[in-house]
């Protein structure tokens, strides 16, 4: 038996988000099915992470066991075969078969997409939240940075997560201008539910001058999620990627 880590792209449009649901389409089943289905084996990834029904992802992270002798490198290119167009394995690799993706040391980063014109441009639609009227992405990017540390992100939560602590490490967010899109990119070691989406709902906001950079402190410290910004729309979120330890995984 070998575990082999998969590294994922997806078009998250048609999906209701990655974890299984009885009856409705997600990555994660889309995954199970096809490697089970190939290998003739009953294979179960666990993912590193859950994305949101409508969320994207060009850098997601599962790993699965099998008693198959393809090597580590080559799943990558056999999957792709029997997936759908939306979904791409972009790399494969065994790895030590005690590594578990949710149980070491790492950082994830999120990009969220703000397309900021007069009208939405239908080519984009699936991929960035539009935003009518001027963003001063400066104000955004400074604002951005209160949020940085180790903090009780409580306020930028939605009801609903499972976690037991809502303190969680911001390592870094910056917003950038290209062109008529504005993206927000945020990284730390865990997100709660709806985290980074609030995060970017409240950045529009000190965009259109509503919210304060000096106030973001405020928000955070009253644990109250009826003072951060509007939660974004899905379209606009994309999991980039993580970076693990390489000592913890030791790559076969």
């Amino acid at each position: 038996m070998k575990r082999i880590m998969l590294t994922i792209a997806y078009d998250g449009t048609a999906y209701k988000g990655w974890q299984i649901q009885p009856g409705e389409p997600t990555i994660e089943g889309v995954l199970n099915a096809e490697l089970s289905r190939f290998l003739d084996e009953n294979i179960r990834v666990i993912g590193a992470s859950r994305t949101d029904a409508g969320v994207h992802a060009r850098g997601a992270v599962a790993v699965f066991d099998t008693e198959s002798s393809i090597p580590g490198d080559k799943f990558s290119f056999a999957i792709n075969k029997g997936l759908p167009e939306d979904i791409r394995i972009v790399s494969s690799v065994q790895v030590r078969s005690d590594f578990h993706p949710r149980k070491v040391s790492c950082r994830k980063t999120y990009e969220y997409r703000i397309y900021n014109d007069t009208f939405p441009l239908p080519t984009r639609r699936l991929y960035t939240c539009h935003v009518y009227g001027k963003l001063d992405e400066e104000l955004m990017d400074r604002s951005g940075k209160y949020l940085i540390g180790e903090h009780d992100f409580a306020s930028f939560s939605s009801v609903g997560g499972q976690t037991l602590s809502t303190v969680r490490t911001i390592y870094d967010i910056s917003v950038i201008r290209e062109d008529r899109e504005v993206v927000i990119s945020v990284t730390g070691n865990g997100f709660l539910y709806n985290m980074v989406r609030i995060i970017a709902g409240t950045l529009i906001e000190a965009g259109q001058g509503r919210i304060s950079p000096d106030e973001i402190t405020g928000i955070l410290n009253a644990r109250d999620r009826s003072l951060a910004g509007r939660t974004a729309p899905a379209c606009g979120l994309c999991l980039t990627g993580y970076k693990f330890d390489d000592d913890i995984i030791a790559f076969v």
